[in-house]
């Protein structure tokens, strides 16, 4: 390929430094790269929590659009914020290896979760990490956080809240790891479907392309996210499910096998229990991944998750 490949993304400062990283290696390959910024609804609207103005896909319409009308070929977009299903014509060709998948702890004054005095205000517009704060933690105050990272760590910073919650990668991509004060385990909070990794969006007919992004592609990460993203997909997943779950590798008896957790939250009743799950199996390809997946979801639902389901 000679001609330009013309990376979509938004302009905030951690999406220009993945599309940077992903440019580097696509040079690295021999290919020609330029970037195009771009502002997202998702971007623009600032004022209302995801789930009641769309949801993640506000952060992708525009990059496919882009792509759509040839103005860009390739998209980069944080895994997390990709909806399960995509528009017809379009395809993930690469899921790079995860970067720390876990949510952080940032705070000027607390060391921890534990240390909050009680009816502390902590920052967070994410669901899924409401519903498991307030698991451990029911007296804690939460407050909106919308924003990039930088303007969420300006607003901790003017003293609106005694702490938010961050995913560790972004704050590390951008060589913030200092601001982190605890890094919460995958047991004290399990992540949601995709952090930390990235995806590569292009339209599907763009087959050379496609060939040159599947050798990038992080067969370990791609597997795990397929099974974390199944369970989503299989729950019906929206930006009004504090819905949870991640995939990890570990060793087992027969080699590999991986490792997947989840958790459902009620999204207004805070005072009833998480439902929680945690399966493993053998998985070779993508299928079996799907199917471990599918295999969570209907656990929750055994659970009681169709109530909770309801309520959002």
């Amino acid at each position: 390929m000679s001609e330009n490949v013309v990376i979509a993304t938004r302009e905030s400062r951690l999406a220009l430094w993945q599309a940077e990283h992903v440019k580097a290696l696509l040079e690295d390959r021999g290919l020609a790269v330029s970037l195009l910024g771009m502002t997202t609804k998702g971007d623009q609207i600032l004022d209302r929590a995801l789930s009641k103005v769309g949801g993640k896909g506000l952060f992708v319409k525009e990059l496919e659009t882009a792509l759509e009308e040839g103005r860009a070929q390739l998209a980069v977009h944080s895994l997390k914020d990709v909806p399960m299903e995509l528009p017809e014509g379009f395809e993930l060709a690469a899921i790079l290896e995860r970067e720390d998948p876990r949510d952080a702890l940032v705070s000027n004054h607390y060391a921890s979760l534990a240390e909050l005095p009680e009816g502390a205000v902590v920052g967070t517009s994410s669901l899924r990490r409401v519903v498991q704060i307030k698991a451990v933690r029911p007296d804690i105050r939460i407050e909106p956080l919308r924003g990039n990272l930088d303007t969420r760590l300006r607003k901790l910073d003017e003293g609106g809240y005694a702490a938010i919650v961050l995913a560790a990668a972004g704050l590390k991509r951008l060589g913030l790891a200092s601001r982190i004060k605890a890094v919460f385990s995958v047991d004290e909070m399990i992540p949601c479907a995709g952090q930390g990794a990235l995806g590569l969006e292009l339209r599907a007919d763009a087959h050379a392309l496609k060939a040159q992004l599947a050798a990038m592609s992080h067969a370990p990460t791609w597997l795990a996210t397929q099974a974390e993203r199944a369970v989503s997909r299989a729950m019906g997943g929206s930006c009004s499910m504090p819905l949870a779950a991640h995939a990890l590798w570990s060793p087992g008896v027969q080699g590999q096998v991986l490792r997947l957790s989840a958790a459902l939250g009620h999204p207004e009743r805070h005072d009833l229990p998480l439902l929680k799950i945690q399966l493993e199996a053998a998985v070779a390809d993508e299928a079996e991944a799907r199917a471990l997946g599918q295999a969570a979801a209907d656990a929750l639902r055994a659970q009681g998750a169709q109530a909770y389901l309801a309520a959002a």
